[in-house]
């Protein structure tokens, strides 16, 4: 009997393409391009990366319901996820968020309920960063845990002067 050997194939380690067939290499890339991650090194990104869950979610499925105590912040892989509030004459639309985006932020820093549902708006994989994750990071590595917490901080401190600019213009009208 003779086994016939097949040549292995090497894999380019310095290919840049995203590869989709090796998940953690891809998500990798992804949040290496995301703003609340820019700051860290590659070293730091891993170690992050080590700590988030994967979950996918079909269409029309909630994420979270609004008034839910916030658990975590979700990174879109991919797919749509639509952000509404409930008022009194139905849902009030926020805004459809896609791949790179990420949501439930402020679930980080405290235990405050959902101020929105989030749902997915057709099939979508978010990779999901719980807050005794981020905890457990800020105890055991405190240099990453700042620099998250700090581009949290620029960012809610940018979409308060946005949502102050735009009760200004409204005001002015």
């Amino acid at each position: 009997m003779q086994i016939a050997l097949l040549p292995r194939i090497k894999k380019d380690t310095h290919d840049t393409h995203l590869d989709k067939t090796t998940p953690t290499s891809y998500r990798l890339q992804r949040l290496s391009g995301m703003s609340l991650f820019a700051t860290l090194s590659p070293r730091e990104l891993k170690i992050i990366d080590g700590m988030l869950h994967d979950r996918q979610y079909l269409a029309n499925e909630i994420i979270f319901d609004e008034g839910e105590e916030g658990q975590a912040l979700y990174i879109i892989l991919s797919g749509v996820v639509s952000i509404n509030r409930r008022r009194e004459h139905g849902d009030e639309f926020i805004a459809n968020l896609t791949e790179g985006n990420f949501f439930g932020d402020v679930a980080l820093l405290d235990n405050s309920p959902r101020s929105a549902q989030a749902k997915a708006a057709e099939n979508c994989e978010v990779a999901v960063f719980f807050r005794a994750d981020f905890s457990s990071l800020l105890e055991t590595n405190a240099v990453i845990g700042y620099k998250i917490s700090l581009e949290l901080a620029r960012l809610n401190s940018r979409r308060l002067r946005d949502s102050l600019d735009d009760v200004s213009r409204s005001e002015a009208l």
